[in-house]
C-alpha cells in the first residue's frame, strides 16, 4: 500500500475533469506544449548565436595569419630578387 496505484490517479483525473472542464484543459495543455517549444527555440537560437560568434572570431584569426603569411612570402620573395640583383650587378 506504499504509492498511489491506478485507481486513485483514475479518481484524481475524474475530479480534475470535473472541476475544470475539458475545454479548460485542453487549452491549458496547448498553452503548455507551446510555452515549451518557445523555450527549446529560444535556447537554440542562443546556442547557435553563440557558435556563429565562435566561427566568426575563429575565421577573422585565420585570415589575420593568411595575410601575415602572405606578406611575409612577398616579403621574402622580393628580398630574394634584390639580392639575386645584387649578385648580378657584382658579377658585371
Amino acid at each position: 500500500m506504499a504509492g498511489i496505484n491506478i485507481w486513485q490517479l483514475l479518481i484524481i483525473a475524474v475530479i480534475v475533469v470535473l472541476l475544470f472542464g475539458t475545454n479548460k484543459l485542453r487549452s491549458l495543455g496547448s498553452d503548455l506544449g507551446a510555452s515549451i517549444k518557445g523555450f527549446k527555440k529560444a535556447i537554440g537560437d542562443e546556442d547557435q548565436n553563440k557558435t556563429d560568434k565562435t566561427d566568426k572570431t575563429e575565421n577573422t584569426t585565420a585570415s589575420k595569419d593568411a595575410d601575415f603569411e602572405q606578406k611575409n612570402i612577398a616579403e621574402k620573395k622580393a628580398d630574394s630578387s634584390e639580392q639575386s640583383e645584387n649578385k648580378n650587378k657584382e658579377q658585371v
